[in-house]
């Protein structure tokens, strides 16, 4: 079987975000003053084949601890596409 998975990949909420700064300064800079924070991260999807979804979750938490996402620095969540 083949399944869609989502992979979201942010900034730890304790560290600093500065592409989240710039961002931030670049809408207010615009007159979005209404905006109070702006974390910036990744959105990766993969097409995983597997037997099981239990096996594609298991694939895709390699892939994001291995190489996707930077455990230092980084969290992620794991989400099936329907």
């Amino acid at each position: 079987m083949t399944f869609q998975v989502q992979i979201k990949i942010m900034p730890l909420k304790d560290l600093l975000d500065p592409q989240g700064k710039a961002v931030l300064g670049g809408l207010h800079n615009l007159g979005l003053g209404g905006i109070q924070d702006v974390r910036v991260g990744k959105n990766i999807t993969l097409q995983i084949e597997a037997d099981n979804e239990s096996a594609a979750r298991a694939i895709a938490e390699e892939a994001s601890k291995k190489l996707l996402a930077n455990a230092v620095m980084e969290h992620f969540e794991i989400e099936f596409v329907k």
